[in-house]
């Protein structure tokens, strides 16, 4: 009786954990400074984990100062692992569009060029038809184009691990230069009442 109890249990705590395992997948998406997209999207349900890097070049490999001097093709991106279960795609894009400033084709805010423009880099068919129908729409809401890219994800590259959590490192710096470069009073401009609240 005891052992038919002890079977029962485990069974039942398995079924428990297999029903709430984590969906993990992946989205990487470029906000301008990705020590911004990190903080934001770790304020954010689902997500379980963000890695500040670069995407979309032809370099191997880049380093943050190869990226910020152009020429390598990528940009600041995040690389978001999330539950699937909590948070789906379709959210974490619109997340995106509403914290960046989605009229913008020349950078964000205060830092300029290429390697800090916006973008999605879908991983899936799926994401990629997702992006595209999110933006549309968001389009149709701000009544002007959204020139926030939608391409193939290519190869994702960690960037050094001292920007990494650069918010939590060193918040006194970063909340300086989030305030300085303008980032929430351009969302605020663009998407009013409806910016994503990040606080």
């Amino acid at each position: 009786m005891i052992r038919l109890t002890l079977v029962a249990a485990t069974l039942a705590a398995l079924t428990t954990s297999a029903a709430y395992a984590e969906d993990r997948q992946r989205a990487v998406f470029a906000g301008g400074c990705f020590w911004c997209v990190e903080s934001d999207f770790d304020k954010l349900e689902g997500v379980l984990e963000t890695t500040s890097g670069f995407a979309g070049g032809t370099v191997v490999n880049p380093t943050y100062r190869q990226v910020t001097a152009g020429g390598t093709g990528h940009r600041e991106v995040v690389e978001i692992v999330y539950d699937g279960n909590i948070v789906d795609f379709e959210t974490l894009a619109e997340y995106l569009l509403r914290t960046i400033d989605v009229t913008d084709a020349g950078g964000q805010f205060c830092d300029r060029g290429f390697g800090y423009s916006s973008g999605i880099y879908a991983q899936t068919d799926a994401q990629f038809v997702a992006s595209t129908a999110v933006i549309a729409e968001l389009s149709a809401e701000l009544g002007q184009p959204i020139v926030t890219e939608v391409v193939e994800g290519g190869t994702f590259y960690p960037a050094e691990e001292y920007h990494q959590d650069y918010y939590l490192k060193n918040p006194l710096r970063y909340r300086y230069y989030r305030a300085s470069c303008g980032r929430d009073r351009q969302v605020e401009r663009i998407w009013g009442e409806h910016a994503a609240k990040i606080n």
